[in-house]
């Protein structure tokens, strides 16, 4: 029995994220898109590389110049007509700096009937960086890095650390003008919030130097007077020379999973796509839901399949390796131990999870006792974040690759008789 649901587990995460792939919303968001001057091509994002190849492959005769930045390790090769530039994530980094030049060197003097065809995901808050006057590279790392270990959310994040750039916040939109920014968006933020989305380079800012001050006195963090002064400078609250469409997002990566549980015989249902708890406490709920259809049978039938989709956080107890998906099944490996009947997979859509080489994990009722075999306490290791060794102990990472997307993450429950 368990076998057969970790492989069923396995292929619905896998088929649905190939659902979701960039190549089919670029073609979708190229629909709509009204040119009559010279195109440019501003790819940003874990997908720059897939959605620029589909955007040449669409219009490849009508783009003048092309830039891709995107992460270390996913560009596919040459796109013809394109510089393709790789940089750090989830911190910026040198190549970050330079990249942005690059694009900002491309898009400086174009004219009104020109169009910069933004092609953006996730990943873009630390690809695509130009600090503000005053700014530097370190101040923007370090303060995100305190965010991240604070356990703040995405949104959090980008509210604070956009306002100490020069291209996001609708600045870059500014930037372009008088031409206009035609932007084709997979979206990783839960609500789809464009302003959050890779920190917003072409979306008018709907948050105030008040909510980022707000954020800081949340998480009693203390900063620098460059830093506060940056902070208090208001950002683009409207914007007249940008049209977006969103083409990709967790609720259709829900859905695709949802669809291939149903293909394979289960009961299946959506039950949240904008899961964003702590990752420990998602695990302890998931387990319990899972839990709830072993003995009572509910909320569907068996054999079922519960499915959810966000971004939880992770706050840094100790100094492990792990990722929030991999410290999600890692808490609910002890929530279900014992229990041959389940399976739980958490993956991001991405391929990557934290600072590691897997998307996320794959646990069942026996997770917990073969990493206790192999000298590793799953409490113990949740309290350190060391999901990553824990799993990798046991045989539970989930292991893609890159996989050239990324529209937040995937978690399944499979439940079924003995």
């Amino acid at each position: 029995m368990g076998e057969k649901l970790r492989k069923d587990g396995i292929v619905i995460a896998e088929k649905a994220i190939q659902g979701v792939l960039p190549e089919s919303g670029v073609t979708r968001g190229l629909k709509y898109l009204e040119a009559g001057g010279n195109i440019y091509v501003v790819s940003v994002g874990k997908a720059a590389w897939r959605m620029a190849k589909a955007a040449s492959e669409e219009i490849g005769e009508r783009i003048r110049n092309g830039i891709v930045l995107t992460k270390y390790d996913h560009s596919m090769g040459p796109i013809s007509g394109f510089e393709i530039l790789e940089a750090g994530h989830p911190l910026p980094d040198a190549n970050s700096e330079k990249g942005t030049l690059r694009i900002t060197e491309m898009v400086s003097s174009l004219e009104s009937e020109d169009t910069v065809l933004f092609l953006l995901s996730g990943g873009g808050s630390a690809l695509f960086e130009k600090p503000a006057p005053g700014i530097s590279l370190t101040d923007i790392t370090g303060i995100t890095e305190d965010l991240l270990a604070c356990g703040a959310d995405i949104v959090e994040i980008n509210t604070v650390r956009k306002r100490l750039s020069s291209v996001k916040a609708g600045r870059f939109a500014r930037m372009v003008e008088p031409a206009s920014v035609y932007t084709i968006v997979l979206s990783d933020v839960l609500g789809d919030r464009l302003d959050s989305i890779a920190s917003g380079p072409a979306s008018a800012d709907i948050t105030t130097a008040e909510d980022a001050f707000g954020i800081l006195e949340k998480y009693d963090l203390q900063v620098s007077g460059r830093i506060r002064q940056a902070l208090s400078i208001e950002t683009p609250k409207e914007l007249h020379n940008v049209k977006t469409v969103i083409t990709g997002s967790v609720r259709s990566l829900c859905e695709k999973a949802q669809a291939v549980a149903l293909s394979l015989g289960y009961h299946a249902a959506v039950f949240a796509t904008t899961l964003d708890c702590e990752a420990r406490e998602a695990g302890r709920f998931i387990s319990s839901l899972a839990r709830e259809e072993i003995e009572n049978r509910r909320p569907l039938d068996l054999p079922c399949a519960l499915i959810m989709g966000g971004e939880t956080v992770v706050h840094l107890r100790g100094n492990g390796k792990g990722g929030r998906n991999q410290e999600t099944v890692l808490s609910a490996a002890i929530g279900i131990r014992g229990l041959e009947e389940i399976v739980i997979v958490s993956a991001g859509s991405d391929g990557t999870d934290g600072p590691t080489d897997a998307a996320g994990g794959i646990v069942d009722g026996a997770s917990a006792d073969r990493m206790e075999k192999r000298g590793f306490s799953p409490l113990e290791s949740l309290e350190r974040n060391d999901s990553y060794n824990a799993l990798k102990a046991s045989g539970d990472l989930f292991i893609t690759g890159p996989t050239g997307t990324n529209v937040n993450d995937l978690i399944v429950v499979l439940c079924d008789r003995r």
